[in-house]
């Protein structure tokens, strides 16, 4: 009897991608409670630094080239230092869960940059799946009102706009390099550019309990370090809509993790809004199929690029 499809490693990959990402979330909370925002910026960006090094040489990471270290440098500098700062900053005072749903907005900001900055088409479903997205990342930061919002929602928007700048840098990264060895490169650069915050780092390690510590060390071999592999794998062998489709369960996972690990219960304003910012971010995902051409169709086998070549919902 043959295995059971849903069994195949791969898709198990997948999920298990979707579940580490999700639990980044909550597991931010624990570490920010017992190490501060700049420790644990720090800490999660070394672990994962040196965790991704230890591997380079069994995966086959070659050194880059010159010419291309100011790109990883921004690369670096976006998606992790600037990422894991703003994101740590905004869950100082933002749920979980929120900081979740807040952040599945980052493909609107991919899509975007790269219509302005790469020529892309925007596309109806473009320019409408955005609007859908916007709206619903407005509802979830007015979810208690206008009275309630604060400036931690915003904080965690721009995390999610220095995310989809680090997607955007990537593409032309990626026509040279495979996804593993751009995020080692991007992942030693951002290290680089957060030690100045080793000062701090080093007189909060020393008196943080031991869930602060064990939230750190989490962050960086599971979410950042084995999600990198684990989804490198598992998207080259899945189609680009598969893996894409996976990520939009980053956020509701992520609510009931939450749930369970931190007691967050959240909003039905909130849950209403995240909702709507996925299906926004379907939307622009959604292809609008081309008119079929048999005779191309018969004589050209189908390609599809690799989903690090394309927009998709940001890592944790």
């Amino acid at each position: 009897m043959s295995k059971p499809r849903f069994f195949s490693p791969h898709l198990l990959a997948l999920a298990g991608t979707v579940l580490l990402w999700a639990s980044a979330f909550p597991a931010i909370r624990v570490g920010l409670d017992g190490l501060g925002l700049a420790a644990l910026s720090f800490l999660r960006l070394a672990v994962a630094a040196v965790v991704l090094l230890v591997v380079a040489p069994f995966a086959g990471v070659r050194i880059p080239r010159r010419r291309d270290l100011p790109l990883i440098a921004a690369c670096g500098l976006t998606g992790m230092t600037a990422y894991q700062v703003l994101l740590n900053w905004g869950e100082t005072h933002v749920e979980a869960g929120t900081a979740s749903l807040l952040i599945g907005a980052t493909p609107v900001f991919s899509v975007l940059l790269a219509s302005a900055f790469l020529a892309e088409p925007l596309t109806r479903n473009i320019v409408v799946g955005s609007l859908v997205a916007i709206t619903g990342t407005a509802v979830v930061t007015l979810a208690d009102g206008v009275s309630g919002f604060t400036g931690a929602a915003l904080v965690v928007l721009a995390a999610a706009v220095v995310q989809a700048v680090y997607h955007f840098s990537t593409k032309p990264l990626l026509r040279h390099y495979t996804g593993l060895e751009v995020a080692t490169y991007a992942m030693v650069a951002g290290t680089v550019f957060a030690l100045p915050l080793v000062p701090t780092t080093i007189s909060a390690a020393a008196r943080a309990p031991a869930s602060a510590l064990g939230a750190v060390l989490f962050l960086g071999l599971l979410p950042s370090a084995l999600g990198f592999v684990i989804w490198g794998y598992a998207v080259a062998r899945l189609s680009l809509a598969a893996s894409t489709a996976a990520l939009y369960l980053v956020p509701p996972v992520a609510l009931v993790i939450s749930f369970v690990w931190l007691g967050e219960v959240p909003h039905l304003i909130e849950l209403l809004g995240g909702a709507i910012t996925i299906g926004g971010v379907v939307l622009i995902n959604r292809r609008t199929p081309a008119p079929a051409d048999p005779a191309s169709n018969r004589n050209s086998p189908r390609s599809e690029e690799p989903l690090e070549n394309d927009v998709f919902i940001g890592r944790r």
